[in-house]
């Protein structure tokens, strides 16, 4: 059995741990968008359709954050985390044996409950561990660690397409999983203790969520934190249509772009994590809400005046991320901070709701896609709107 870490403290490669096991989503998500075009041409369906297998998969990851919330409450981190990286590597063995488009999307929804452990359980392990400041600070090392995924994750998929069928590219995210699986198993301290876990009912944990929802902090803050999933995952979606069917980019050129606009997200965490003790957590909340808001507000601007400049999409997008990277962990630490004794609960309903957010954007964003980056840009431009209003009606401390 991995030792577990004594009082508050953890080991030192503990943040990594969780960040490569947060990543494993965010891989999942961004390797195979290169591959859009491919998958299309495979199946013989119409361009946009592929998006369908991306919403899917954000269906999955918020139907599986409620399950992965009890069960980590019931049985700790641990075993929750192992069952679900097992279930993400088998069903994306099934992706890659796929015979339809149909089924495709059905085994993306599977690995997304598999891979939504990776996604709650890591949370909660930061809530175990530290609160406030501290759990800000973890929150952004973790997303360090997790931000390489998206830089890389197009780039290999990209790279994978040159030489080989996009179906490798879910051979190698089931062995991923299945690395993860081990290595979950083999060392992670489980932090949560037995004398610690909650073992409800189901009445007991419809109650329990009506209670925090009921939590006006954690309520706007969760608001926050899924409008500012909207706006990603509408990128995330339209961002393979817009570069390579819009701006004739190859797979790996649109993977150099997409892994530059990751920079910012990445970048985003990290300036977070040092600004944090000099200004607090609500105001590095409002300003990057309104860089949010102003980002998207050019970018929409330029799509529908109809310049046609790739330096003068990226530029915009990337302070959008930039943005991203400050609200995600502070909008997940405010919501998280009053609910210690279930944290796995809360971190559940929020991802449940930032996901269901995604879903709801790429199937938007696949609605409007016509080459430009119009579709893409409006639909970030509601997320950024929905996010400063958010912020308007989130108490201040």
């Amino acid at each position: 059995m991995p030792p577990k870490p004594p009082g508050s403290a953890y080991p030192s490669w503990l943040p990594a741990l969780l960040g490569c096991l947060t990543a494993v989503g965010p891989a999942a998500t961004d390797m195979y968008l290169p591959a859009f075009p491919a998958v299309e041409a495979s199946f013989g369906t119409a361009p946009g359709t592929a998006q369908i297998t991306l919403a899917a998969w954000f269906a999955g990851l918020a139907v599986g954050q409620i399950a992965q919330g009890t069960l980590s409450d019931r049985f700790g981190r641990r075993r929750p985390l192992v069952i679900g990286m097992a279930v993400f590597a088998l069903a994306s063995a099934g992706c890659a044996l796929a015979p339809s488009l149909l089924l495709l999307s059905v085994f993306r929804a599977v690995a997304a409950v598999g891979a939504s452990a990776g996604t709650v359980i890591p949370r909660a392990v930061v809530r175990d561990l530290a609160t406030g400041h501290q759990a800000a600070v973890l929150m952004s090392r973790l997303l360090l660690v997790m931000g390489v995924a998206p830089i890389l994750a197009p780039s290999v998929g990209g790279a994978v397409l040159l030489v080989a069928h996009w179906r490798v590219i879910f051979w190698i995210l089931a062995a991923c999983g299945a690395l993860a699986c081990l290595v979950v198993w083999r060392v992670l301290p489980d932090t949560l203790p037995p004398e610690r876990r909650l073992r409800l009912s189901a009445i007991e944990q419809v109650r329990r969520y009506a209670l925090i929802v009921r939590d006006r902090v954690f309520f706007t803050h969760a608001l926050m934190g899924g409008f500012v999933s909207f706006g990603l995952f509408a990128y995330i979606a339209g961002s393979s249509p817009v570069f390579i069917a819009g701006f004739g980019l190859s797979p790996s050129h649109y993977a150099l772009i997409f892994g530059l606009c990751a920079i910012g997200l990445v970048a985003g965490s990290q300036v977070n994590a040092r600004l944090l003790p000099r200004f607090g957590l609500s105001r590095l909340l409002r300003i990057p809400a309104g860089l949010y808001l102003l980002a998207t507000t050019v970018l929409t601007g330029l799509a529908f005046a109809g310049v046609h400049v790739l330096a003068a999409v990226v530029a915009p997008l990337w302070v959008a991320l930039l943005a991203m990277g400050f609200l995600n962990p502070n909008s997940a630490v405010g919501a998280l901070a009053r609910h210690g004794t279930h944290a796995g609960s809360a971190s559940a309903l929020l991802g449940m709701w930032q996901f269901a957010m995604g879903a709801v954007s790429g199937l938007a964003v696949g609605a409007f896609t016509d080459g430009t980056p119009r579709g893409m840009a409006a639909v970030m431009l509601a997320g950024a709107a929905g996010c400063v209003i958010a912020d308007l009606c989130r108490p201040r401390p």
